[in-house]
């Protein structure tokens, strides 16, 4: 299997925004403020928390984007409200041809949206879609729908602008953000969506950065006291970013590490691992025989985690060994079989190397 996986940043550019990350939080908060956990209610005039508009603030200036909100519901929530605030119900919206994510697919069948579907990996015929198809806004997944994507998301923006002018443009930048040099809205897109919850933050918290015309209809939309998001959560949001970067950055480089040695056949009865982003930057690895869910079994034996919890979390420190990710499933249902699905969370190529080899000789 051939794969694209998305360019990642170094370990030393991690660094390096990690310290841009906190520059960013000293120009919005006293060092008092920081050592705060943050505070409660419709503060008047903000009908939020102090604490939690400082931390959009960072995040606006951190994303180089005209505005940012914190919003309930993880990713899953933003990006929802990214697509309403930019599609009315029963609008045309482009998609890849390709699988959409079942939670957003859940969103566009209760708005009644009529999909446009376009292959974003050829050019060509993206841009015939545009000249032929009447569009209200356009959707794209940074990370892949399917293992033979390729098509790299600034070029799709540039393609739909250069088509389309100011077609609203939305992107999931889910399992992305901190991995890549830049999101969506900073390539050009209108709007970008992606979980706090997998950037070290709290649970259920997602972000929305990106034109002020859209953000401030998100937050006319969320403006009862219980859909705000509180200075303790927003504050959390902010801390696991600090340290998601480099997290990240190792993550990449034992990524890198294990196929190396995969690929050196340190294990045998693997027949070849590849990197894709599915949606994690993950290792994927195919056995010689159809033991897939064998192997899964023995794995969580061992200690690797038989499931996410929120794909990247702060729960999430053991590799997990998983099966492979729904879109792609769907794209080559026959794959579940023989190949899984590796993410090493916090873990060194050593133990991924003795779960994977103790899980196959027990097979025999």
């Amino acid at each position: 299997m051939e794969t694209y996986p998305l360019k990642s940043i170094t370990l030393e550019e991690a660094q390096r925004l990690q310290f841009r990350i906190v520059d960013t939080v000293t120009r919005h908060f006293s060092g008092r403020e920081i050592l705060g956990l943050g505070d409660l209610g419709v503060v008047p005039g903000l009908n939020k928390p102090t604490y939690t508009l400082k931390v959009e603030a960072v995040l606006k200036d951190l994303f180089h984007a005209e505005a940012a909100v914190l919003l309930r519901g993880a990713g899953t929530g933003a990006l929802r409200e990214g697509i309403q605030a930019v599609l009315r119900p029963g609008e045309r919206l482009l998609v890849h041809d390709a699988p959409v994510y079942p939670t957003t697919q859940n969103t566009l069948h209760q708005m009644g949206v009529e999909l446009v579907r376009a292959d974003f990996n050829d050019p060509v015929a993206l841009r015939a879609c545009m000249k032929k198809e009447k569009l209200n806004a356009a959707l794209i997944q940074y990370t892949r729908q399917k293992p033979q994507d390729k098509y790299s998301l600034g070029e799709v923006v540039q393609i739909i602008r250069e088509e389309a002018g100011d077609l609203p443009i939305v992107t999931d930048d889910n399992y992305a953000v901190f991995k890549v040099a830049k999101i969506g809205s900073e390539l050009g897109a209108d709007l970008s969506a992606f979980s706090a919850f997998k950037l070290l933050g709290p649970e259920g918290i997602g972000v929305l950065v990106g034109k002020k015309v859209y953000i401030d209809e998100v937050i006319r939309k969320n403006y009862s006291g219980g859909s705000q998001v509180q200075g303790f959560e927003a504050m959390e949001v902010l801390r696991g970013m600090i340290y998601a970067p480099v997290m990240i950055a190792i993550q990449n480089e034992v990524i890198l590490e294990t196929k190396r040695r995969l690929d050196a056949g340190e294990v045998p009865g693997v027949k070849a691992a590849v990197i894709a982003n599915a949606q994690s930057k993950v290792l994927l690895v195919e056995f010689e025989k159809n033991i897939a869910a064998d192997v899964l079994k023995e794995a969580e034996k061992r200690g690797a985690a038989p499931n996410p919890v929120g794909a990247e979390s702060k729960y999430e420190v053991v590799p997990m060994f998983y099966r492979l990710s729904g879109t792609f499933r769907a794209e080559d249902p026959e794959l579940e079989n023989r190949m899984i699905r590796i993410n090493p969370m916090r873990s060194g190529p050593d133990t991924i190397i003795r779960i994977l080899k103790e899980s196959l000789e027990n097979l025999k």
